[in-house]
């Protein structure tokens, strides 16, 4: 059935016809947009482990869901790159079906409590929102998303998407990111026999080492992926695909496909002076400090610096992560340099006005050009260059430039640089006969995400080189769809 049938299918639904008789749809519009339950900011702003969100009530996700005007073209659906059949999900929740409404997530997301809290959805789904022609402010489709699957796993009642016969064919996953899991859960689904090798000792990638838990926590991951298990997917950590295990070792293990989604993780730095000195380091590595390694914990193995006065260089998501963080470390200053304006940031609107709100300032349209240590060698101030914006660039913000002579000094005892990040280039490297691009990327087709090795595809990062959970697990779906047909006719 095509996407479309199955929507014309959905909206004949007896049930569906009399929820759009309950309310006229001038009716739906001008219900306010409902407002996410928070953690009060003072309180949030020294509590690492609590997430911000608190989610919806069962009477707020309901009264939300009555806004969706269950529109005969969902152009919500063109702005989601998984293809969840929004208008059902929602109309589901409208008339109280929550369980059935988590089960229309889990037919196309292997990961929607997670998507629920940190995918772009006003980039992508509400982008699309037909309020949004009518002036009014989009259905909160990831705020629903989140609530029905919260329902779900707060009920016990946990479904399983539905398993086509085992096939007997292996395929492998490199990574166990949110590209790696979204192919492993359309492959298990398909009857593939899936296994996914993790380099590090925790399952989730980026969504373990560079997510703070006080915005995904890690038991919702851990959740998601027991899901996976339970549709048959096996995980093996600590193997580091490229080096524990070569591209021939695989094949000897007798795979057939091979899906890589091993990630961007090497940091980019900006090459100024005093970037090696002790207190600055990249946000990768901060990150996955505080979150994997427990470094926050002064008995840890691997204890990280909590300076009082931080600056994190980028305005990115993973910038805001890293700032919000620090100020739960005891930041008494934490500090968002960045050389555009706060219009020109890439970072989700919500996490801007949550790093306010706990108190972090934002030095816009600064660029920093030099750290100054003192006498052991430790970073103790910044010289920032002050920006103006002119022309757009080839990203269509507008280009930053110096302002001449607008220089000022900032003290700072830590330094956190988020500019970016490359591929990792392990898989690169190891398997003889890929296309990689100058950025060190795998070259691949984008219909199919299919590599220059027949039997190697691969989506996410390092494909992208940086990009969203939501566009990683599109690429997922993607390679699998095509690896699927590849390997029936096979």
């Amino acid at each position: 059935m095509t996407t479309e049938e199955l929507i014309a299918a959905r909206r004949a639904e007896p049930w569906r016809k009399a929820l759009r008789e309950s309310m006229k749809n001038k009716e739906r519009t001008e219900i306010p947009r409902v407002r996410m339950n928070e953690l009060e900011p003072e309180y949030r702003s020294h509590s690492r482990l609590e997430e911000v969100n608190l989610g919806l009530t069962e009477e707020q996700a309901r009264r939300e869901a009555q806004r969706c005007l269950d529109c005969p073209n969902p152009t919500c659906m063109r702005g989601c790159p998984v293809g969840i059949h929004i208008p059902t999900f929602i109309k589901n929740i409208e008339r109280g079906e929550i369980l059935e409404a988590a089960k229309v997530l889990k037919e196309t997301s292997a990961l929607p409590a997670v998507c629920g809290r940190v995918c772009p959805q006003e980039k992508q789904c509400e982008s699309q929102c037909i309020h949004l022609k009518m002036g009014k402010e989009a259905v909160a489709i990831g705020y629903l998303e989140r609530f029905a699957a919260d329902y779900e796993r707060e009920s016990g009642h946990v479904s399983v998407p539905e398993i086509a016969e085992k096939n007997g064919i292996k395929v492998a996953v490199v990574g166990s990111g949110p590209a790696g899991l979204s192919f492993a859960g359309d492959m298990a689904k398909r009857g593939y026999d899936v296994t996914v090798f993790e380099a590090l000792h925790e399952i989730g990638g980026v969504l373990k080492y560079g997510i703070p838990e006080f915005r995904l926590p890690n038991k919702i991951v851990d959740v998601e992926i027991d899901g996976l298990r339970k549709m048959g997917v096996r995980f093996e950590k600590d193997c580091i695909v490229g080096k524990t295990l070569s591209y021939d070792d695989l094949h000897t293990a007798g795979f057939k496909g091979i899906f890589v989604a091993s990630g961007a993780g090497l940091p980019n730095f900006m090459n100024i002076p005093g970037e090696n000195l002790v207190g600055v380091m990249s946000s990768n590595e901060y990150l996955t400090r505080v979150n994997l390694m427990d470094a926050a914990n002064p008995a840890s193995d691997t204890p990280v610096r909590k300076g009082k006065h931080v600056a994190v260089i980028g305005g990115g998501n993973t910038a805001m992560d890293s700032v919000r963080t620090a100020r739960r470390l005891g930041a008494e200053r934490a500090m968002i340099v960045y050389r555009r304006s706060e219009e020109e940031m890439p970072a989700r609107a919500e996490e801007v006005k949550h790093a306010k709100e706990e108190g972090v300032e934002f030095l816009t349209l600064h660029n920093p050009i030099e750290y100054i240590g003192d006498e052991r060698g430790r970073v103790k101030r910044m010289r920032l260059q002050k920006m103006a914006l002119g022309e757009p660039d080839a990203s269509g913000r507008r280009r930053p430039v110096p302002i001449e002579g607008a220089i000022e000094t900032v003290d700072v005892d830590e330094v956190i640089v988020s500019v970016g990040v490359s591929p990792n280039p392990l898989i690169p490297h190891a398997f003889q006969g890929l296309e990689i691009s100058k950025k060190g990327t795998i070259v691949v087709d984008g219909d199919s995400m299919r590599s220059t090795l027949d039997d190697v595809y691969a989506g996410g990062d390092i494909v992208r080189g940086g990009a969203t959970v939501i566009l990683a697990m599109g690429d997922g779906r993607r390679a699998a769809a095509s690896m699927d047909v590849s390997l029936r006719k096979a």
